[in-house]
């Protein structure tokens, strides 16, 4: 199968060049692919979904009537990163988080960004996602967001942005992993002679991070996944993980608390659970003192996290750092506790809560790309140039209602990188979340899940908006030519 009729169509493209060229380090993928005999590649794609479907790879939609468990659709040419371009998202990640953790820990206690004026109080109070239960807390070793997956765009120009940070309950990387396995799989002369990144270290990192944040004293402490329940839409990354760290996967009704401390009811009796790595949303975690009809919680979790002998993972309210509108302030975050440019740039942002950007907002609907403040997984968002008349008046009526609740962003030209479809290849945007690892120090899963818009011209690469995935391969230094050639 030949790449001759693939077109860029004056979108970046992570494979070619603007002249049809392969960017650095694809030359050896693209001969490949281009060598293979007619239908190959299309079976080894079937041979891919069927590997997917066999694997229960799967993820849930709400309110979807063909049915909630769906697998998770793959496409098999894999996106390339080359080393030069991952060193620098590396450090900015490092930097990003950094910021973030110490923004976290200072509006909880201290406040210092607040009463400076950096960030107005008002934004803070206001967002959904701040918990004022856990004004005071201190987390174990003082890290507040563990896990987190950044969603990171390049645009036209090939500039990385920033689109938003996710510290709640980050989802996706079991797709990683299962995505290398099946890519390793399938072009894997290609995969060694490129000198891929690794990624299948990533359990092995998750428990050293839960470790290092465990309760003073304990060599060996007992790890839990807690997860929502088997409905839940990241199931199956729940009880995916858990399996991979060896460690327990838990629901509420598996938690007790006795004599101060949080115990796994098992056959045996209550065990001691010393760290928590919970897939519960915030307000559903503790009853007493969240939402009190949450059926999904264990009373009385939060006063023994209180008293330090439980780790949770990610902390309570980690969410306010989610906020879209926190999120235009990250790069005055950095220089305020770091002193420095941010490494990354954030997407430019309207703020509808201040007049002048809502007025610029309201008049040019048609243009951006409006996001509500605590809306995931593409929804309570507006594409204009997608959009409708009557769909933009309606955005516009919420905007004016809740201000606070809306920003909105120019269109990015999002990077493209081709896909299989039937028996050609066409070119669809996508993003990129990288997983980044808070513990003893911040490691960057060198890749991160590449979703991609499976919709012809989409901006939309949500898997619950119809899109799927590709492996992410990051090149290690030491990609020669001679090396490639030989892989030949």
């Amino acid at each position: 199968m030949q790449f001759d009729g693939y077109q860029t169509d004056g979108f970046y493209d992570e494979l070619f060049d603007d002249s049809g060229k392969p960017r650095g380090g694809a030359d050896l993928l693209i001969s490949r692919i281009s060598d293979l005999p007619d239908g190959d590649l299309r079976r080894r794609q079937q041979a891919a979904e069927a590997a997917f479907m066999n694997l229960g790879i799967t993820f849930a939609v709400y309110g979807a009537e063909e049915g909630t468990e769906k697998i998770f659709p793959f496409d098999i040419i894999p996106r390339i990163v080359q080393a030069k371009d991952w060193e620098m998202i590396e450090r900015g990640l490092r930097q990003r988080i950094t910021a973030l953790n110490l923004f976290i820990d200072d509006i909880y206690h201290d406040q210092k960004i607040l009463n400076d004026g950096v960030i107005p109080r008002d934004l803070i109070e206001s967002a959904t996602s701040f918990r004022k239960q856990c004004i005071g807390l201190d987390p174990p070793q003082g890290i507040w967001c563990h896990i987190t997956g950044t969603d990171l765009v390049r645009g036209g120009d090939g500039t990385v942005y920033v689109l938003e940070d996710n510290l709640r309950c980050p989802s996706g990387v079991s797709y990683v992993l299962e995505n290398r396995q099946v890519l390793k799989r399938t072009f894997p002369n290609v995969f060694e002679a490129l000198n891929v990144r690794p990624v299948d270290d990533y359990p092995g990192r998750l428990v050293e991070t839960l470790t290092h944040v465990a309760p003073i004293g304990m060599d060996r402490p007992r790890i839990v996944v807690w997860t929502p329940g088997i409905y839940n839409s990241a199931y199956f990354e729940h009880s995916y993980l858990a399996r991979q760290m060896g460690v327990d996967l838990v629901e509420a009704s598996d938690l007790v608390v006795e004599d101060g401390r949080v115990m796994m009811l098992t056959t045996r009796g209550p065990t001691p659970v010393d760290v928590i790595y919970r897939r519960v949303d915030d307000d559903f975690m503790d009853p007493q003192a969240f939402r009190e009809d949450s059926m999904l919680g264990v009373p009385g979790l939060m006063e023994v996290y209180r008293n330090g002998r439980v780790a949770l993972a990610n902390a309570p309210g980690t969410g306010v750092a989610d906020d879209k509108v926190i999120y235009a302030f990250v790069p005055q975050m950095i220089k305020y506790y770091l002193g420095e440019d941010s490494i990354l740039y954030n997407v430019p942002t309207y703020l509808c809560w201040i007049e002048k950007d809502r007025k610029h907002v309201l008049a040019n609907l048609k243009d951006l790309v409006v996001k509500a403040a605590n809306e995931s997984g593409g929804y309570g968002m507006l594409v204009g140039p997608a959009s409708t008349k009557a769909e933009q008046d309606a955005f516009a009526e919420k905007i004016k209602a809740s201000p606070r609740n809306y920003i909105a962003q120019p269109v990015v030209s999002l990077s493209r990188v081709p896909v299989l479809v039937d028996d050609h290849f066409e070119g669809r945007h996508v993003d990129l979340r990288p997983y980044i690892l808070y513990g003893e120090n911040i490691h960057v899963l060198p890749g991160g899940l590449t979703r991609v818009a499976l919709k012809k011209g989409s901006l939309v690469v949500n898997s619950s908006q119809g899109g799927g995935s590709k492996d992410t391969w990051v090149l290690a230094d030491g990609n020669s030519p001679q090396r490639q050639t030989q892989a030949l």
